[in-house]
């Protein structure tokens, strides 16, 4: 895994279930962080890996990712995924501004409002499960529709436009060399599609997510229409790469281990921290996200690192850190919650958590409550899992009752 100039050569393509990738875990294990080069992207990085070091990039004002626009930064997939408009690559005070204004659609309170129809949404996909019958594919009635359907359905997108919406996202995240030129197609009909709707929403306000956001004022200050749009796709984005995969993730754990699903049917009113819990443990992705740039010689967790360099995080190995979680590579049911980094940290930390864990805890918390019997149909060796994009989940996962 190692070049001659001890840069380290990180594909990033493990596939195993869920089991940890070898490489990071390797990665991980070093007194000081390494240099990586991945598969795409003309440069090299630095890979941070421990809880507390990970948190200082993520806040340190003196690494940009905004930075990282007009670069051939390195990264997994063939075309960047992020819009250089988008939220994800800004740096303070811009993107505190975003967040701000965009974050009122996804207060605590105003999600709880949006329960009850995601609520309604799950249970529509159940009973069709039911009534097709057992054995089923879980990925294909509930984890795959529901979290697309939600953030589709609160955005305010007709449902004649769902099917074409979900195969452009699903483009933009296949991570083969071939795949350049369809992942910019689909990511330009993806922003057209939602310039639109921005353009209908400013003379047609609704109840939806997308006027919600529109409507939102900081004094006198809004998001611009480029700026909603490109709001729009990051959430869409957001609502198949993490709530779909994690879904189908925390269902195949409790269908594998018997331990974890007797625990939740014994003490349901724990659900919420055993998905936090989940979520910790759960490799959700491949490596590593977007990186950031040094615009200045800082020292950081023992190595120098110099101006202009590119410097990657890993949630993942923060997750698995055994200074901030005791017996780290254990899923443990019963640990005290503290703040993982599962959804990002810091000023990149995801405004939709709040709606993200409604997704979830709807999701599982219905399941186990209609289907009391519910258990793999094929044995664990037999679930096929994705080779193709930055996501780890089950292709499909076919349960019986």
């Amino acid at each position: 895994m190692t070049a001659d100039n001890e840069t380290n050569i990180c594909p990033f393509d493990f596939s195993e279930a869920l089991e940890f990738d070898p490489a990071l875990a390797d990665l991980m294990d070093r007194d000081t962080p390494t240099r990586i080069r991945l598969p795409y992207g003309d440069a090299d990085a630095w890979l941070i890996t421990g809880f507390d070091a990970v948190k200082q990039v993520t806040t340190d004002h003196r690494l940009s990712r905004a930075a990282i626009i007009g670069h051939d930064y390195p990264r997994l997939t063939p075309e960047p995924i992020v819009s250089p408009e988008s939220i994800n690559v800004m740096d303070p005070p811009h993107s505190s501004r975003v967040r701000q204004l965009a974050s009122q659609a996804f207060t605590q309170q105003q999600v709880d409002g949006m329960r009850s129809r995601i609520i309604w949404l799950a249970d529509v996909l159940l009973d069709k499960m039911e009534e097709d019958g057992s054995p089923a594919d879980l990925v294909q009635y509930l984890s795959d529709p529901l979290p697309q359907h939600t953030i589709l359905d609160l955005l305010g997108v007709e449902q004649e436009d769902w099917p074409q919406m979900q195969e452009s996202v699903r483009q933009l995240l296949v991570v083969g060399a071939g795949n350049k030129e369809a992942a910019a197609s689909a990511k330009a009909d993806l922003t057209g599609y939602f310039a639109k709707l921005v353009e209908q929403r400013r003379t047609s306000p609704g109840k939806d997510l997308l006027s919600a956001m529109a409507a939102a004022r900081d004094g006198k200050d809004q998001l611009d229409d480029r700026e909603l749009a490109v709001m729009a796709l990051t959430l869409t984005l957001s609502g198949q790469d993490t709530a779909t995969c994690q879904i189908s993730d925390i269902a195949y754990l409790l269908l594998t281990r018997p331990e974890l699903m007797e625990h939740l049917r014994r003490r349901p009113e724990s659900l919420a921290d055993v998905l936090q819990e989940m979520l910790r443990h759960i490799p959700f992705r491949k490596g590593v996200g977007i990186p950031r740039v040094a615009l200045e010689d800082l020292e950081l967790d023992g190595v120098q690192i110099r101006a202009g360099d590119f410097v990657h995080v890993s949630y993942l190995t923060a997750n698995r850190d055994p200074k901030r979680f005791p017996d780290s590579h254990v899923l443990d049911p019963d640990r005290p919650y503290q703040p993982h980094m599962t959804f990002g940290w810091g000023g990149h930390r995801c405004i939709a958590v709040p709606l993200a864990m409604a997704e979830m805890e709807v999701a599982i918390g219905r399941l186990l409550k209609r289907f009391p019997g519910l258990r793999l149909a094929v044995s664990p060796e037999e679930v096929r899992w994705d080779t193709d994009t930055i996501r780890r989940f089950p292709l499909e996962l076919p349960v019986a009752w």
